[in-house]
């Protein structure tokens, strides 16, 4: 669900004309005045040394301040648990600039930075992304953290259009300075002309680009002796872990805290195949969930979700995990009692259940669920339901819940940056685009792309590093018993392990448009920070 648009580019030409003027008094130089000093010296007057200075004063001080060239400055008031917060916006183009001194490439950024703050050593800054890849920061911005948020129904219907921003109560900004920022080729981020996207675009490319952002944000704002924190969203958080190590390697930069929203750390736990049984384990629970919303479990089943859950959970990772393991070899009153058991947990035939050999990936369960009464489910958030041409094929045509977010956040966006931000920019903001593909994972070749060894090693490293992560029980993206199982598996001293905690929610991968999982997100987030600052 990626869509793309015509790329832009934009040059910026400026020219600086300085005229001295100086007046001299040669016939004064050559000989005496007869005149009274205080007269005789008023030439002298003009080029006085406080004079001359102010130039150099003002340069100075120039120079002293963070560059903001084509940055949108703008002042904005906030209203948080009854407290009013005022604070600065900043919007532009930062230029990535290689050692050579050639500009490679100018990512797009919005800054909220509280008034008011004298000691920075004393206020968080936290530096988000989303994923895809190819996705802008538009997710975490105009849905969790930003001073305002798009407004969507509660009951997983969609809203609509024209779409409508209402004040976000919930922001993180009482807590840190928020940094949104767009990886290159998404948002208004873009390669500087003649230069080969492909630099930017895969694994070990996108880490060192928005690395080094982050470096020069810190360097040029004078955020060094501020706790830093990273936050991301889906692919994010596979980036987020690969800054974690990146960052500390590169530019000896130590953070504070990560916080993971919904996160993936291993495609293995992810990627549906023939030899790959672990998704088809961890994804149990999540359509247990589901079904459980839309009320298709028995009837003992649906009276505790989390009961249910932790019984399916348990089913998942011991009898199932292991007639999967056994394949061929299963016993028939084994896989007989299995296939029952995978029926009754996630509200789908029997049949079904043996017709898909046991493993039911995640585009079958979304097209089958609600098959009778010719629905399909959201993959993002499963409490959507679509409506599909005809209800045979093994996927959904569309994903329902994308249907119902990605307009509503595109058209505020827009509308916000023009005028609330000043952002006067004609050329498309690239929410989310196929323009990054395809993306490097070379040094995957032939296994799976994680990066949950760099986070163990950034905070073995870094014992006082800790990470959060949020997990909704309806995404059907990335399920929350992966994060769990992902965590189990990455192999942290005894010692470090506390330094892990974890949120669930009842919302998909986009919790926070669920606003009672938003408000319950804040609260969980507030502690987070507090406990990751000494």
């Amino acid at each position: 669900m990626m869509s793309g648009s015509m790329a832009w580019r934009t040059v910026v030409l400026a020219s600086l004309f300085a005229i001295l003027g100086f007046t001299m008094d040669l016939a004064a130089q050559e000989k005496p005045s007869d005149k009274p000093a205080d007269k005789a010296e008023k030439p002298a007057e003009k080029d006085k040394p406080a004079e001359k200075e102010k130039p150099a004063e003002k340069e100075k001080a120039d120079k002293d301040k963070p560059k903001s060239d084509g940055l949108s400055v703008t002042q904005h008031e906030l209203t948080i648990a009854g407290e009013k917060l005022k604070f600065t916006a900043t919007a532009g183009l930062l230029p990535m600039v290689a050692d050579d001194g050639k500009t490679k490439a100018e990512m797009f950024f919005i800054a909220y930075t509280k008034d008011g703050v004298t000691d920075v050593s004393k206020r968080n800054i936290t530096f988000c992304f989303n994923g895809g890849p190819g996705s802008s920061s538009v997710w975490l911005h105009m849905g969790m953290l930003g001073p305002k948020r798009v407004k969507l129904n509660d009951d997983a219907t969609p809203s609509p259009p024209p779409f409508e921003l209402v004040e976000n109560g919930h922001s993180l900004l009482d807590v840190t300075d928020l940094v949104f920022i767009d990886p290159v080729s998404t948002g208004y981020s873009r390669p500087s002309a003649g230069e080969d996207k492909k630099q930017f675009h895969g694994y070990d490319e996108d880490i060192r680009s928005v690395a080094q952002f982050i470096h020069l944000y810190t360097t040029r704002y004078k955020r060094w002796p501020s706790p830093r924190f990273l936050m991301g969203e889906s692919y994010g958080c596979l980036r987020a872990a690969g800054l974690s190590g990146y960052l500390q390697d590169r530019y000896n930069m130590e953070l504070n805290g990560v916080v993971l929203i919904s996160s993936v750390l291993d495609f293995q736990t992810l990627a549906f195949g023939e030899t790959n049984d672990l998704p088809y384990i961890l994804f149990l629970p999540s359509y247990t969930a589901t079904a459980h919303y839309h009320k298709k479990l028995p009837e003992d089943l649906q009276k505790d979700m989390k009961k249910t859950l932790a019984e399916v959970e348990e089913f998942a990772t011991g009898p199932y995990a292991t007639a999967l393991l056994k394949g061929a070899a299963l016993p028939k009153a084994e896989r007989q009692a299995i296939v029952e058991k995978l029926a009754r947990y996630t509200g789908l035939s029997p049949a079904f259940v043996e017709r898909s050999d046991l493993r039911i990936d995640m585009g079958r369960f979304a097209k089958e669920l609600l098959h009778n009464e010719r629905r399909t489910i959201g993959r993002f958030d499963s409490r959507y339901r679509g409506i599909d041409r005809d209800q045979a094929g093994d996927s959904a045509e569309y994903d329902p819940s994308g249907a119902a977010l990605f307009g509503a956040y595109t058209a505020t966006l827009y509308d916000f940056l023009r005028n609330d931000l000043k952002v006067e920019k004609d050329a498309p903001y690239e929410i989310l685009t196929s323009k990054v593909h395809p993306w490097n994972y070379d040094r995957f070749e032939n296994r799976y792309v994680t990066a949950a060894e760099t986070l163990r090693r950034a905070m073995t490293k870094n014992p006082f590093l800790k990470v959060f992560v949020a997990n909704g029980y309806y995404d059907l993206a990335t399920p929350y018993l992966a994060s769990i199982y992902s965590f189990n598996h990455l192999g942290l001293e005894e010692s470090l392990r506390s330094n892990v905690s974890m949120g669930f929610y009842d919302g998909g991968h986009m919790m926070y448009v669920h606003e009672p999982s938003l408000a319950k997100l804040k609260a969980d987030l507030v502690k987070f920070y507090k406990a990751s600052v000494r």
